[in-house]
């Protein structure tokens, strides 16, 4: 079997993408206190856009969460739609495109949070 090539990624799209990841880890260095050790945005069909943060709890979530995963979650997933407004103007801003719909998530064990966006087509 031929070994897959992915698609190139122009250079505008990768300054769009790196914009997305500094705005992101910017939100979460002002409102949580400290940015996720390692981030990176991905474009996927030209409509959706997902940036993956590794190590993103703060020093009172990592403490909970083995007894209270349940808690951390909640908290942080409300934080983060009360923060809607402001992940969505980060992409707005860095595609110059609308965002249709975001959603957010994450996982305790291993330590990782999903930004998703829905674009509005070019």
């Amino acid at each position: 079997m031929e070994p897959v090539e992915e698609p190139a990624v122009s250079t505008a799209a990768g300054e769009e993408l790196s914009a997305v990841t500094i705005g992101i880890v910017g939100l979460f260095r002002e409102f949580y206190g400290r940015g996720p050790e390692r981030a990176k945005s991905y474009m996927l069909d030209d409509r959706y856009v997902v940036c993956v943060l590794r190590d993103t709890m703060t020093t009172v979530e990592r403490t909970l969460a083995p007894s209270e995963p349940e808690l951390v979650r909640q908290v942080r997933l409300t934080f983060q739609e009360a923060m809607a407004d402001s992940f969505i103007a980060v992409v707005e801003q860095a595609t110059g495109r609308r965002v249709l719909t975001y959603h957010s998530q994450l996982t305790l064990d291993p330590d990782m949070g999903f930004e998703f966006f829905l674009l509005e087509e070019r």
